[in-house]
């Protein structure tokens, strides 16, 4: 039949691409590696070092994932053939849904699979700690960070990642005033470093009595978690802490006592909080491996030798340099500013639907396509 003759060249187009992706994931000297980590671990005293026992299982696991993955997508594509060869010799239109089902899933996978070959980075694949900030205009720039946060939290749970609430300062009416969330997933800081920016919303502003349309902007910070293995060595009297009382949506399961971290780091006035642990001692070390891992997220992009050539930070949030703009009203549109990859449909870009946005990043970043 037409239909399932169509769609079985449809399918069979992808197949180099499959193939080629074997390459492009180096498929043969992983499952080599995999061999010889696996041996390393069935050897005597092998748990007698438990750090680099802990490290090697690591690598297998983040290995066996990445060889699973394509073997799924192999088997995948075998199976949508196999379907749609016997649907064309029943010719059983019953199932011509199904098998066009079958071929959009696995484009989405060899398309993002496809992207991940695009994650080299040296910290690509590590978590990563987004923190949001309002900016200027009070309640409605807070609603608008509490959008983002909403909407990134709903990112992650469509990707399967864990999400952690390090900290989290209430707004005055609404929203909040910042946040710091840890996505922890392989590849995280490798797909969300590129929503890290300045945010702008336009719509009629819910809490304008009289209708009118607001502008208001909120900036995301992302960086990469970084090993205990990566040592960053900062100055202890560089470091100013400050003690508070936990609250908001990150402290509502922790003790009310002040055992809410935050640091300062004085050279560059940088600003990291915890309050999610039950203890002051415990924040204090999420706080400093926060702080590690954004002084090292800076030296990286500066292209810098040491930390301490870091100069400072922008305190102030440049509204100028947005990278993306959501517009409520007087139309929807959710336009990136350095790619141009847009969308009308906002609600389902709210409730996380980030991946178009992000492949267009990734894709011009391997081009070296970005107007930034």
């Amino acid at each position: 039949m037409v239909q399932f003759e169509e769609l079985r060249l449809e399918l069979e187009k992808l197949k180099p691409d499959i193939d080629d992706l074997a390459d492009a994931l180096g498929l043969k000297a992983m499952e080599s590696e995999i061999q010889q980590l696996e041996h390393r671990a069935a050897e005597p005293g092998f748990w007698d070092d438990m750090e680099n026992s802990q490290k090697i299982l690591q690598r297998t696991s983040m290995l066996k994932g990445k060889t699973e993955s394509y073997s799924s997508l192999v088997a995948a594509y075998e199976d949508t053939l196999a379907l749609i060869e016997l649907a064309n010799e029943e010719e059983d239109l019953s199932l011509l849904e199904e098998a066009q089902e079958e071929v959009g899933k696995v484009k989405e996978s060899l398309e993002a699979q496809r992207l991940s070959t695009l994650l080299t980075g040296e910290y690509d694949s590590k978590n990563a700690i987004l923190t949001f900030h309002a900016g200027s205009g009070g309640t409605e720039a807070q609603d608008w960070a509490e959008m983002l946060y909403r909407m990134y939290n709903r990112w992650a749970e469509r990707h399967n990642f864990k999400v952690k609430t390090l900290d989290y300062l209430d707004g005055e009416e609404a929203g909040l005033k910042s946040a710091t969330i840890l996505v922890e997933g392989l590849n995280a800081y490798g797909y969300l470093k590129s929503e890290s920016g300045v945010h702008r919303l336009v719509r009629v502003s819910p809490f304008d009595s009289s209708g009118r349309r607001h502008t208001s902007f909120a900036s995301l910070e992302v960086m990469p978690e970084i090993d205990d293995n990566i040592q960053i060595d900062i100055n202890p009297e560089d470091i100013k802490m400050d003690v508070y009382r936990a609250s908001g949506a990150g402290g509502q399961k922790v003790n009310k006592t002040s055992s809410a971290v935050r640091l300062t780091h004085i050279p560059t006035g940088i600003v990291v909080a915890c309050q999610v642990e039950r203890s002051q001692h415990q924040n204090r070390e999420v706080a400093m491996k926060m702080l590690a891992s954004k002084l090292m997220e800076i030296k990286e992009r500066e292209h810098l030798d040491k930390i301490e050539d870091i100069k400072g930070v922008q305190k102030e949030i440049t509204w100028g340099s947005q990278i993306r703009s959501y517009v409520f009203m007087p139309y929807t549109l959710v336009k990136d500013n350095r790619t141009s990859f847009e969308s009308s449909n906002i609600n389902a870009v709210m409730d996380g639907d980030l991946d178009g946005f992000i492949n267009a990043y990734l894709k011009a970043q391997s081009q070296g396509a970005l107007n930034e």
